[in-house]
């Protein structure tokens, strides 16, 4: 047994997708299909009837948070929404006893966003026998739901076998736990191959790229490839000076449709949002036939629906 999984493997948390069984995995993308495709119950709001959640934001959210509360809501859970701005963490409240208090209301599902890496795995660790925890981003570390979502929308694209994929994964990967989450799902489904590319100071340093061709050329790295997955550049690198300009950066880094033309004729992109458009990517390219950015965000619901079903019904 582990933290995340039971000797049997059922899934007792998700906290990230690194290790996770390739079975566990196609079995979470093939049951948000379900979900899509309007398979199983006609109603699925019996799943989750009179099963409290909430949404343990420490950090600020849209797509993810509402997401959540839309999947917890198809699901016929009650969703509580804590704003860590108003609640008792400004008076000094530890994240521990936060999620110890509004367990004790009863709530059984916790979904997790944080700044610090690990903050998830704390939680969870601490969490009651038959309390599950989402990570819904800690950190640099994992996002995993997005890392589904997104394997999903490659996988509705171009058909599961991935072993005939070329894909490409630009930007601030050295702070993006996107793109963690996404090598992890990418190389579970048995990728072909992942080509990572950004600036020298935006590449991480660690093992997170092994297996990958790293190179800062855009235009080589986009060569033929099946799919594009592009990073925000989080702007406050630009203080850190790890990056000259975002003139610079759109022009060395950003995707436009004549950058895109390098890829496959039927290439797809996707992007996690929140868009710096005309920074990593252009309007273009953003809104142009084979962008999957709001198919993402519609696949996002179901994964998570997925998610919850998978860890509390």
């Amino acid at each position: 047994m582990t933290l995340q999984t039971t000797d049997d493997g059922r899934l007792r948390h998700l906290l990230t997708l690194e290790g996770l069984p390739r079975a566990t995995l196609v079995a979470l993308l093939d049951r948000a299909q379900a979900f899509l495709d309007g398979q199983g119950a006609a109603d699925p709001r019996g799943a989750l009837a009179g099963i409290a959640t909430c949404t343990l934001f420490f950090e600020p959210s849209t797509r993810t948070r509402l997401s959540f509360q839309r999947a917890a809501q198809r699901l016929g859970a009650d969703v509580l929404a804590f704003d860590a701005s108003t609640s008792s963490t400004s008076k000094g409240e530890t994240p521990l006893d936060t999620l110890r208090n509004i367990e004790a209301m009863g709530v059984r599902g916790f979904i997790v966003r944080h700044r610090e890496d690990g903050a998830a795995a704390m939680l969870a660790s601490s969490a009651q026998p038959g309390t599950a925890v989402i990570n819904a981003g800690d950190g640099r570390s994992a996002h995993p739901t997005q890392g589904l979502l997104d394997v999903l929308s490659l996988r509705q694209a171009k058909g599961a076998d991935f072993a005939r994929l070329k894909v490409a994964v630009v930007g601030d990967i050295r702070h993006s736990r996107v793109a963690r989450s996404e090598l992890h799902a990418l190389r579970t489904l048995g990728i072909g191959e992942v080509r990572a590319c950004g600036p020298a100071s935006l590449l991480p340093d660690d093992a997170t790229l092994s297996g990958c061709r790293v190179g800062s050329d855009l235009d080589a790295a986009l060569d033929g490839v099946d799919a594009v997955f592009m990073l925000r550049l989080q702007r406050e690198r630009m203080e850190e000076g790890l990056v000259p300009s975002l003139e610079a950066y759109h022009r060395d880094y950003g995707l436009t449709a004549a950058r895109l033309r390098r890829a496959a004729p039927d290439a797809v992109v996707l992007h996690p949002g929140p868009m710096n458009r005309g920074v990593e990517i252009s309007d273009e390219v953003a809104d142009g036939p084979q962008s999957l950015v709001l198919r993402q965000v519609a696949n996002g619901v179901a994964v998570r629906m997925a998610v919850l079903e998978a860890l509390l019904a």
